[in-house]
Protein backbone atom coordinates (compact mmCIF):
# COMPACT_ATOMS: atom_id res chain seq x y z
CA UNK A 1 0.00 0.00 0.00
CA UNK A 2 0.80 3.49 -0.64
CA UNK A 3 2.84 5.48 2.27
CA UNK A 4 1.47 8.89 0.67
CA UNK A 5 -1.49 10.85 2.13
CA UNK A 6 -3.52 12.63 0.62
CA UNK A 7 -2.53 16.75 1.25
CA UNK A 8 -4.57 19.51 1.45
CA UNK A 9 -3.31 22.49 0.01
CA UNK A 10 -4.16 26.17 -1.68
CA UNK A 11 -3.25 27.97 -3.76
CA UNK A 12 -3.79 31.78 -4.42
CA UNK A 13 -3.54 33.94 -7.10
CA UNK A 14 -5.31 37.70 -7.28
CA UNK A 15 -7.66 36.20 -9.31
CA UNK A 16 -8.25 32.55 -8.01
CA UNK A 17 -8.04 30.57 -5.11
CA UNK A 18 -7.56 26.88 -5.61
CA UNK A 19 -8.34 23.96 -2.70
CA UNK A 20 -6.56 21.08 -4.00
CA UNK A 21 -5.50 17.56 -2.76
CA UNK A 22 -2.02 16.17 -3.18
CA UNK A 23 -0.03 12.67 -3.26
CA UNK A 24 2.39 10.75 -4.47
CA UNK A 25 6.45 12.00 -5.03
CA UNK A 26 6.75 15.63 -6.00
CA UNK A 27 9.65 14.49 -8.69
CA UNK A 28 6.81 12.05 -10.35
CA UNK A 29 5.37 12.50 -13.44
CA UNK A 30 2.40 14.39 -13.47
CA UNK A 31 -0.99 13.52 -13.43
CA UNK A 32 -3.85 16.08 -12.58
CA UNK A 33 -7.91 15.03 -12.20
CA UNK A 34 -10.37 17.00 -12.83
CA UNK A 35 -14.02 16.80 -10.77
CA UNK A 36 -17.62 17.88 -12.69
CA UNK A 37 -20.81 18.32 -11.03
CA UNK A 38 -21.60 18.16 -8.17
CA UNK A 39 -18.41 16.15 -7.04
CA UNK A 40 -15.04 17.46 -5.01
CA UNK A 41 -11.40 16.53 -5.44
CA UNK A 42 -12.13 13.67 -2.42
CA UNK A 43 -14.01 11.50 -6.02
CA UNK A 44 -10.80 11.08 -7.18
CA UNK A 45 -9.50 9.17 -3.60
CA UNK A 46 -8.82 5.61 -5.17
CA UNK A 47 -6.97 6.76 -8.11
CA UNK A 48 -4.78 8.60 -6.66
CA UNK A 49 -3.99 6.58 -3.83
CA UNK A 50 -3.24 4.02 -6.71
CA UNK A 51 -1.01 6.09 -9.30
CA UNK A 52 0.84 7.69 -5.89
CA UNK A 53 1.62 4.38 -5.20
CA UNK A 54 3.24 3.90 -8.52
CA UNK A 55 4.96 6.78 -8.40
CA UNK A 56 3.13 9.81 -10.07
CA UNK A 57 2.90 12.66 -8.64
CA UNK A 58 -1.40 13.30 -8.20
CA UNK A 59 -3.13 16.46 -7.98
CA UNK A 60 -7.04 17.14 -8.13
CA UNK A 61 -8.25 20.80 -7.69
CA UNK A 62 -11.75 21.64 -6.11
CA UNK A 63 -12.93 23.24 -9.50
CA UNK A 64 -14.53 26.56 -9.29
CA UNK A 65 -17.49 27.05 -7.54
CA UNK A 66 -16.93 23.83 -5.70
CA UNK A 67 -15.09 22.75 -2.17
CA UNK A 68 -12.59 25.34 -0.73
CA UNK A 69 -11.94 26.70 -4.04
CA UNK A 70 -13.92 30.11 -5.31
CA UNK A 71 -17.14 30.54 -5.51
CA UNK A 72 -17.84 33.75 -7.71
CA UNK A 73 -21.21 35.29 -7.63
CA UNK A 74 -21.55 36.15 -11.05
CA UNK A 75 -23.28 33.63 -13.36
CA UNK A 76 -20.40 34.01 -16.78
CA UNK A 77 -17.40 33.49 -13.92
CA UNK A 78 -18.27 30.00 -14.49
CA UNK A 79 -17.51 30.08 -18.64
CA UNK A 80 -14.87 27.43 -19.43
CA UNK A 81 -12.34 29.85 -20.32
CA UNK A 82 -12.50 31.45 -16.91
CA UNK A 83 -12.01 27.66 -15.38
CA UNK A 84 -9.24 26.41 -17.80
CA UNK A 85 -6.98 29.77 -16.78
CA UNK A 86 -7.79 28.24 -13.35
CA UNK A 87 -5.81 25.58 -14.19
CA UNK A 88 -3.41 26.84 -16.12
CA UNK A 89 -2.39 29.32 -12.92
CA UNK A 90 -2.22 25.97 -10.80
CA UNK A 91 -0.47 24.16 -13.65
CA UNK A 92 1.97 26.47 -13.58
CA UNK A 93 2.63 26.68 -9.71
CA UNK A 94 3.12 22.82 -10.14
CA UNK A 95 6.09 23.46 -12.28
CA UNK A 96 4.30 23.26 -15.44
CA UNK A 97 5.92 19.71 -16.33
CA UNK A 98 3.42 18.35 -19.16
CA UNK A 99 0.76 16.20 -17.53
CA UNK A 100 -1.36 13.87 -17.52
CA UNK A 101 -4.89 15.46 -17.60
CA UNK A 102 -7.68 13.25 -16.09
CA UNK A 103 -11.49 14.80 -16.14
CA UNK A 104 -14.99 13.39 -15.15
CA UNK A 105 -18.12 14.85 -16.51
CA UNK A 106 -18.00 18.86 -16.82
CA UNK A 107 -13.86 18.01 -15.53
CA UNK A 108 -13.39 15.94 -18.80
CA UNK A 109 -14.92 18.91 -20.62
CA UNK A 110 -12.06 21.55 -18.66
CA UNK A 111 -9.69 18.95 -19.60
CA UNK A 112 -10.35 19.03 -23.30
CA UNK A 113 -10.39 22.61 -23.68
CA UNK A 114 -7.57 22.85 -21.95
CA UNK A 115 -5.51 20.73 -24.15
CA UNK A 116 -7.04 22.13 -27.28
CA UNK A 117 -6.42 25.67 -26.33
CA UNK A 118 -2.81 24.45 -24.92
CA UNK A 119 -1.44 21.78 -25.97
CA UNK A 120 1.44 22.08 -24.11
CA UNK A 121 0.53 21.70 -21.48
CA UNK A 122 -0.19 18.31 -21.93
CA UNK A 123 1.24 14.54 -22.57
CA UNK A 124 -2.03 12.78 -22.96
CA UNK A 125 -5.55 13.56 -22.17
CA UNK A 126 -7.84 10.68 -20.36
CA UNK A 127 -11.80 12.02 -20.88
CA UNK A 128 -13.92 9.84 -18.30
CA UNK A 129 -17.98 9.43 -19.20
CA UNK A 130 -18.29 12.93 -21.15
CA UNK A 131 -16.52 12.69 -24.82
CA UNK A 132 -14.56 15.03 -26.28
CA UNK A 133 -16.73 17.87 -28.52
CA UNK A 134 -14.66 20.32 -30.39
CA UNK A 135 -17.67 22.83 -30.35
CA UNK A 136 -17.63 22.04 -27.09
CA UNK A 137 -20.05 20.40 -24.34
CA UNK A 138 -23.32 22.95 -24.91
CA UNK A 139 -26.87 22.51 -26.14
CA UNK A 140 -26.24 23.30 -29.43
CA UNK A 141 -23.88 21.25 -29.93
CA UNK A 142 -25.67 17.99 -27.82
CA UNK A 143 -29.03 18.16 -28.98
CA UNK A 144 -28.47 17.23 -32.90
CA UNK A 145 -26.61 14.21 -31.65
CA UNK A 146 -29.52 12.87 -29.52
CA UNK A 147 -30.92 9.42 -30.75
CA UNK A 148 -34.89 10.37 -31.72
CA UNK A 149 -35.28 6.34 -31.57
CA UNK A 150 -35.39 6.78 -28.24
CA UNK A 151 -36.00 9.90 -27.64
CA UNK A 152 -38.42 11.45 -30.31
CA UNK A 153 -38.17 14.98 -30.81
CA UNK A 154 -42.10 15.80 -30.62
CA UNK A 155 -42.25 14.26 -27.01
CA UNK A 156 -38.79 14.82 -25.95
CA UNK A 157 -36.93 17.95 -27.90
CA UNK A 158 -34.15 17.86 -25.91
CA UNK A 159 -33.73 14.23 -25.47
CA UNK A 160 -31.51 13.40 -22.12
CA UNK A 161 -30.54 17.39 -21.70
CA UNK A 162 -33.65 18.27 -20.91
CA UNK A 163 -32.45 18.96 -17.27
CA UNK A 164 -29.82 21.12 -19.02
CA UNK A 165 -32.35 22.87 -20.89
CA UNK A 166 -34.07 23.34 -17.52
CA UNK A 167 -31.15 25.09 -15.91
CA UNK A 168 -31.62 27.69 -18.43
CA UNK A 169 -35.55 28.30 -18.04
CA UNK A 170 -36.03 27.74 -14.38
CA UNK A 171 -32.11 28.08 -12.83
CA UNK A 172 -33.36 29.77 -9.20
CA UNK A 173 -35.75 26.94 -8.75
CA UNK A 174 -33.47 23.83 -9.89
CA UNK A 175 -30.98 25.34 -7.50
CA UNK A 176 -33.56 25.63 -5.14
CA UNK A 177 -35.07 22.19 -5.33
CA UNK A 178 -31.21 20.96 -5.35
CA UNK A 179 -30.52 23.24 -2.12
CA UNK A 180 -33.84 21.94 -0.29
CA UNK A 181 -31.86 18.80 1.22
CA UNK A 182 -28.34 18.76 0.30
CA UNK A 183 -27.55 15.63 1.68
CA UNK A 184 -30.73 13.84 0.33
CA UNK A 185 -29.80 15.16 -3.47
CA UNK A 186 -26.39 14.05 -3.19
CA UNK A 187 -27.60 10.59 -1.78
CA UNK A 188 -29.79 10.37 -4.75
CA UNK A 189 -27.65 11.93 -7.52
CA UNK A 190 -25.31 9.05 -6.48
CA UNK A 191 -26.54 5.50 -7.68
CA UNK A 192 -24.81 2.74 -9.35
CA UNK A 193 -25.71 2.02 -13.15
CA UNK A 194 -28.46 -0.10 -14.15
CA UNK A 195 -27.84 -2.16 -17.52
CA UNK A 196 -31.73 -2.20 -17.63
CA UNK A 197 -31.84 1.45 -18.10
CA UNK A 198 -29.70 2.08 -21.24
CA UNK A 199 -32.94 0.96 -24.16
CA UNK A 200 -34.87 3.67 -21.88
CA UNK A 201 -35.90 6.93 -21.47
CA UNK A 202 -33.16 8.77 -19.05
CA UNK A 203 -34.84 10.59 -15.98
CA UNK A 204 -33.61 13.59 -16.90
CA UNK A 205 -35.36 13.79 -20.16
CA UNK A 206 -38.89 14.65 -17.94
CA UNK A 207 -37.66 17.43 -15.83
CA UNK A 208 -39.55 20.12 -17.37
CA UNK A 209 -42.77 18.26 -17.61
CA UNK A 210 -42.37 17.05 -13.77
CA UNK A 211 -41.60 20.52 -12.93
CA UNK A 212 -37.92 19.68 -11.85
CA UNK A 213 -36.09 16.83 -10.99
CA UNK A 214 -37.87 16.10 -7.76
CA UNK A 215 -41.20 16.57 -9.40
CA UNK A 216 -43.75 18.44 -7.28
CA UNK A 217 -42.10 17.51 -4.00
CA UNK A 218 -38.98 20.60 -4.72
CA UNK A 219 -36.88 18.52 -2.89
CA UNK A 220 -34.95 15.10 -3.08
CA UNK A 221 -36.54 12.21 -0.96
CA UNK A 222 -35.12 10.84 2.00
CA UNK A 223 -32.12 8.51 0.99
CA UNK A 224 -29.50 6.53 2.35
CA UNK A 225 -26.05 7.48 0.27
CA UNK A 226 -24.71 4.39 -1.35
CA UNK A 227 -21.70 4.02 0.66
CA UNK A 228 -19.62 1.43 -1.70
CA UNK A 229 -19.42 4.36 -3.73
CA UNK A 230 -18.33 7.12 -1.44
CA UNK A 231 -16.66 5.98 1.93
CA UNK A 232 -18.48 7.32 4.68
CA UNK A 233 -15.92 10.05 5.95
CA UNK A 234 -15.50 11.26 2.49
CA UNK A 235 -19.42 11.33 1.44
CA UNK A 236 -19.88 13.07 4.97
CA UNK A 237 -17.21 15.46 3.40
CA UNK A 238 -19.04 15.85 -0.04
CA UNK A 239 -21.94 16.83 2.02
CA UNK A 240 -20.41 19.19 4.19
CA UNK A 241 -18.82 21.41 1.22
CA UNK A 242 -22.23 21.46 -0.41
CA UNK A 243 -24.13 22.89 2.71
CA UNK A 244 -21.21 25.27 3.10
CA UNK A 245 -21.84 26.82 -0.65
CA UNK A 246 -24.76 24.96 -2.19
CA UNK A 247 -25.65 23.92 -5.57
CA UNK A 248 -25.46 27.31 -7.10
CA UNK A 249 -21.98 27.54 -8.21
CA UNK A 250 -21.86 24.41 -9.18
CA UNK A 251 -24.98 24.64 -11.87
CA UNK A 252 -24.16 27.72 -12.99
CA UNK A 253 -21.73 25.74 -14.99
CA UNK A 254 -24.41 25.37 -17.21
CA UNK A 255 -25.42 28.37 -18.31
CA UNK A 256 -22.24 29.45 -20.26
CA UNK A 257 -23.21 28.11 -23.74
CA UNK A 258 -22.82 30.64 -26.27
CA UNK A 259 -19.71 31.76 -24.37
CA UNK A 260 -18.22 28.43 -24.15
CA UNK A 261 -18.61 27.84 -27.49
CA UNK A 262 -17.24 30.81 -28.84
CA UNK A 263 -14.44 29.50 -26.69
CA UNK A 264 -14.02 26.44 -28.03
CA UNK A 265 -14.15 27.81 -31.49
CA UNK A 266 -11.11 29.84 -30.96
CA UNK A 267 -8.80 26.59 -30.26
CA UNK A 268 -6.16 26.05 -32.99
CA UNK A 269 -6.72 23.72 -35.85
CA UNK A 270 -10.45 23.22 -35.19
CA UNK A 271 -10.00 22.05 -32.36
CA UNK A 272 -8.88 18.90 -33.33
CA UNK A 273 -6.25 17.15 -30.94
CA UNK A 274 -3.17 15.53 -31.92
CA UNK A 275 -2.11 14.20 -28.40
CA UNK A 276 -2.97 10.65 -27.34
CA UNK A 277 -6.47 10.59 -25.81
CA UNK A 278 -8.21 8.12 -23.62
CA UNK A 279 -12.10 7.85 -23.55
CA UNK A 280 -13.82 5.76 -20.87
CA UNK A 281 -17.13 5.09 -21.43
CA UNK A 282 -19.95 4.03 -18.85
CA UNK A 283 -21.93 0.91 -19.96
CA UNK A 284 -24.78 1.91 -17.96
CA UNK A 285 -24.34 5.55 -18.72
CA UNK A 286 -27.84 6.90 -19.90
CA UNK A 287 -26.72 10.37 -20.34
CA UNK A 288 -23.51 9.90 -21.69
CA UNK A 289 -22.55 6.70 -23.12
CA UNK A 290 -21.34 6.66 -27.02
CA UNK A 291 -22.23 3.28 -27.51
CA UNK A 292 -25.84 2.92 -29.98
CA UNK A 293 -25.67 6.81 -30.97
CA UNK A 294 -23.82 9.58 -32.52
CA UNK A 295 -22.63 11.14 -28.88
CA UNK A 296 -18.95 9.80 -30.01
CA UNK A 297 -18.69 10.86 -33.37
CA UNK A 298 -17.32 14.49 -33.06
CA UNK A 299 -14.59 12.60 -30.57
CA UNK A 300 -13.69 10.05 -33.07
CA UNK A 301 -13.16 12.80 -36.08
CA UNK A 302 -11.18 15.33 -34.15
CA UNK A 303 -9.16 13.26 -32.07
CA UNK A 304 -6.16 11.45 -34.10
CA UNK A 305 -4.97 8.88 -31.22
CA UNK A 306 -8.13 8.02 -29.32
CA UNK A 307 -8.52 4.80 -27.62
CA UNK A 308 -11.95 3.82 -26.09
CA UNK A 309 -12.54 1.36 -23.23
CA UNK A 310 -15.82 0.93 -21.42
CA UNK A 311 -16.57 -0.01 -17.94
CA UNK A 312 -19.37 -2.02 -16.92
CA UNK A 313 -20.38 1.19 -14.62
CA UNK A 314 -23.48 3.99 -14.76
CA UNK A 315 -22.09 7.52 -15.14
CA UNK A 316 -19.68 7.87 -11.69
CA UNK A 317 -17.48 5.66 -12.76
CA UNK A 318 -14.28 7.51 -10.76
CA UNK A 319 -16.36 5.96 -7.40
CA UNK A 320 -18.56 3.22 -9.07
CA UNK A 321 -15.22 1.53 -10.90
CA UNK A 322 -12.47 2.75 -8.79
CA UNK A 323 -10.07 -0.10 -9.18
CA UNK A 324 -11.34 -0.99 -13.36
CA UNK A 325 -10.73 3.12 -13.71
CA UNK A 326 -7.22 2.55 -12.37
CA UNK A 327 -6.64 -0.64 -14.64
CA UNK A 328 -8.12 0.88 -17.61
CA UNK A 329 -5.79 4.26 -17.32
CA UNK A 330 -2.65 2.63 -16.55
CA UNK A 331 -3.02 0.47 -19.53
CA UNK A 332 -3.34 3.15 -21.79
CA UNK A 333 -0.40 5.16 -20.30
CA UNK A 334 1.88 1.85 -20.64
CA UNK A 335 0.74 0.89 -24.46
CA UNK A 336 1.16 4.96 -25.33
CA UNK A 337 4.25 4.95 -23.77
CA UNK A 338 3.38 7.51 -21.25
CA UNK A 339 4.30 5.88 -18.12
Amino acid sequence: MSTFKLASRVFNTPRHTTHYLESGPADGPLIMFLHGWPEISLIWRAQMEAFAADGWHCVAPDMRGYGGSSAPTATDAYALENIVADMAELHDHLAAMPAIWVGHDWGSVVAGELVAHEPQRSRGVVLVSVPYFPTTNALPTLVPLVNRTLYPADLYPDGQWDYYRYYNTHFASAVADLDADKAASLASIYRRGDPASITQVAPNAKVTRKGGRFGQAHRAPPTPPDLALWPEADFAALVRAFEQHGFRAPCAWYLNDTANIDYAKRASNGGRLSLPVLFVNGDYDVMNTIHGNQLGDPMRATCTDLTVTSLPGGHWLPVECKTELVAAISNWLHSRKLR
